[in-house]
C-alpha cells in the first residue's frame, strides 16, 4: 500500500512532518535517537493512520517483549530475539510499520543481525514496509550507514504539545477532573511546558491536578515547577521563582514605560516580523540601586519565568569545557522558551573577542547567539561596570536598549522607602517620609532598605511601632556608597551620561 502523497498540513508537527517526508521517500530504514519511545510509538501510530490510503499495521519490537502489534497480539515465540524479528519482517505481506526498541544492541554485537539488517534494505524497499529503530545512543554500523537515514527527535513543538495536553485533558475530564480545554488556556500550558518531553510534560501536569484538583490557568506555577527541576539538574542555569510585581519597584519610570511598551510587542512575537520582537535589554548602573529587581520585574511584567546563568558553574570544568557548557545551557534555555533569560554582571562573565582561547570564543558564538536566538527569549543583562564591555556587545541590534540605573531622586527615595516599610506591614502615611530627603541624598536603594529594616528592628525590639525618629536614627548611621567610592561612582556615571538612556525621568544631583 503506497503512501499518499497529498502535502503536508499546516496542522502537523515537526515531529510528524518529518517521518512523512521519510515514508514519502520511500527510505525503509530510519534510525531515532531519542529515550521517549512512548512518543516514537504515538508518532508511528498517528503515521500508520494517516500517511497512508487505509491505515496499516503497527508491530513493535523488544527484547524482553518480543514482536507485538498495536492490539497487544503477539507473533509468536519465533519473533523473540533480534536476529527471529528481523526474519519475522522479512516474511510478513502487505504495509506495516516496524518499530524495533533499543537495537543498538544487537547491531553492536551481532554481524549476522547486521547482514540480515541489510537484506531487509532491499527486501522492503518499495514494498509499503518501514522500520524505524529507536533508541537513546546513537549507533549506525558502517556497513549501514548508506542505507539507513539519521533522525535524532527533537523536543515537542508547539502543536504537538497542544495536541497532548488535549488528550491529557479528555482523560482528566473522563476522570471527572475541572479542566479549561479552551484554545487561549491550552496554549498557555504549552508554553508552560515548552522545553519538556512529553513524558516530563504529563508529570507536570500531574502533580499540578494533584495539588490544585484542576488544569486551568492557575495551574501554570506548578507546571513551571517542573521545568525548575529540568533547569536545576543542569547545574548551569538556576531557575529564579522570586517574581517582583513591576509597581514594587520604586522609581525607574522610563524603564518600566519602555518595558510597558515592548510587551505588548512581545507577546505578539508569533503574528509580527521577527525584526519588530523585542530581544533584550542591558541595565547597568551602580551596585544597589535595583538592576537585579527590575529584572525579576520584567519577568512578572512580560508573566515568564526567568532564568539566570550561572557563569561561574560554567567555568568550573564539571560540565566539560566552559565553551561547549556555555552552548549547552543557551541551547537548553533555547528549548524551554518562552522565557527571560538573566545574564549577571555580564563584564565579569563574558568577555572580549580579543580574550584568548576559550573566553574569546565564548564571547564570539554569545554575539551570534544574540542575533539569530529564539524569538521566546528575552535577554536580561546587568553590569555594574559596562565601560569594561566591548563596543560590539553593546551596539544596537545585540540588544534593543542600554538603561543606566542612577541614584534615585527624592521622590524616587521616599517611594523606595514607602514600598519596603508596606511590605513590612508598617503603614507610612503617618510617617512623614519627604522629611528624610535630605538626610538620604545620595543613597542607592539597599541602602534604603537597611535603613527601614534597622529602624523596624529597633521597634521591635522595644515592642512598639516604628517612628520617624527611628528611621532618622537608623539613616544616621549608614554612610552611603557615593561617599565610599565616590571616583567610581562618579565614574560610572560619567561614562553613561552621552551612552545610556537613564532609567528614571531627571538625574540624580548633588
Amino acid at each position: 500500500m503506497a503512501p499518499q502523497q497529498e502535502s503536508t498540513t499546516a496542522t502537523e508537527n515537526k515531529s510528524l512532518r518529518a517521518l512523512r517526508e521519510i515514508i514519502d521517500s520511500g527510505r525503509p530504514l530510519t534510525y531515532i535517537k531519542t529515550a521517549e519511545e512512548r512518543r516514537v510509538s504515538r508518532l508511528l501510530g498517528d503515521a500508520a493512520r494517516s500517511f497512508f490510503d487505509a491505515p496499516i499495521p503497527v508491530w513493535t519490537w523488544s527484547l524482553t517483549e518480543g514482536m507485538r502489534r498495536e492490539n497487544g497480539s503477539r507473533a509468536g515465540d519465533d519473533a523473540l530475539d533480534a536476529r527471529e524479528a528481523l526474519d519475522f519482517i522479512a516474511t510478513q505481506q502487505g504495509s506495516a510499520i516496524y518499530h524495533l526498541k533499543d537495537f543498538h544492541e544487537p547491531l553492536s554485537d551481532s554481524a549476522d543481525v547486521r547482514r540480515r539488517l541489510r537484506d531487509l534494505y532491499e527486501l522492503c524497499f518499495d514494498r509499503g514496509k518501514f522500520v524505524f529503530i529507536s533508541s537513546p545512543i546513537r549507533f549506525i554500523p558502517e556497513e549501514l550507514s548508506r542505507n539507513m537515514i539519521y533522525l535524532e527527535l527533537g523536543l515537542p513543538d508547539m502543536t504537538e504539545l497542544q495536541a497532548f495536553i488535549r488528550d491529557e485533558a479528555d482523560a482528566i475530564a473522563a476522570k471527572g477532573g475541572t479542566v479549561d480545554s479552551g484554545d487561549e488556556t491550552i496554549t498557555q500550558i504549552a508554553h508552560a511546558l515548552r522545553g519538556l518531553t512529553l513524558d516530563e510534560a504529563r508529570h507536570a501536569i500531574r502533580r499540578a491536578v494533584a495539588t490544585s484538583h484542576r488544569l486551568d490557568h492557575d495551574s501554570l506555577p506548578f507546571l513551571y515547577e517542573e521545568k525548575r527541576l529540568l533547569v536545576n539538574r543542569t547545574g548551569m542555569i538556576e531557575f529564579v521563582a522570586d517574581g517582583t510585581k513591576i509597581d514594587r519597584v520604586g522609581g525607574l519610570e522610563i524603564l518600566k514605560k519602555w518595558l510597558g511598551e515592548r510587551r505588548a510587542l512581545f507577546q505578539m512575537r508569533d503574528s509580527v516580523s521577527a525584526e519588530l520582537v523585542p530581544k533584550g535589554v542591558l541595565v547597568m548602573g551602580i551596585s544597589g540601586c535595583g538592576k537585579s529587581l527590575s529584572v525579576k520585574a520584567i519577568a512578572s511584567a512580560f508573566e515568564l519565568p526567568l532564568y539566570r546563568i550561572d557563569m561561574t558553574e560554567i567555568f568550573s570544568g564539571r560540565h566539560g569545557s566552559p565553551e561547549g557548557a556555555f552552548v549547552q545551557a543557551c541551547r537548553m534555555l533555547e528549548e524551554i522558551a518562552p522565557a527571560v533569560v538573566w545574564f549577571d554582571e555580564i563584564e565579569m562573565g563574558i568577555t572580549s573577542s580579543e580574550s584568548s582561547g576559550e573566553q574569546g570564543r565564548i564571547f564570539a558564538f554569545f554575539l551570534t547567539w544574540m542575533q539569530e536566538k529564539a524569538s521566546g527569549l528575552f535577554v536580561a543583562a546587568t553590569a555594574n561596570r559596562i565601560d569594561l564591555l566591548p563596543a560590539e556587545m553593546i551596539r544596537k541590534g545585540r540588544f534593543d536598549e542600554v538603561f543606566f540605573v542612577d541614584l534615585p531622586i527624592d521622590e524616587e527615595r521616599v517611594e523606595i522607602f514607602r514600598i519596603h516599610l508596606q511590605r513590612r506591614g508598617v503603614d507610612p502615611a503617618h510617617l512623614g517620609l519627604e522629611r528624610l530627603t535630605r538626610l538620604t541624598k545620595g543613597w542607592t536603594g539597599a541602602e534604603v532598605e537597611q535603613c527601614v529594616v534597622s529602624a523596624i528592628t529597633t521597634a521591635h525590639l522595644e515592642n512598639r511601632e516604628v517612628t520617624l525618629d527611628d528611621l532618622l536614627h537608623a539613616g544616621g548611621k549608614i554612610v552611603p556608597l557615593s561617599k565610599t567610592m565616590k571616583e567610581q561612582c562618579d565614574h560610572i556615571r560619567g561614562w553613561a551620561r552621552d551612552r545610556a538612556v537613564r532609567a528614571s525621568p531627571s538625574e540624580f544631583a548633588y
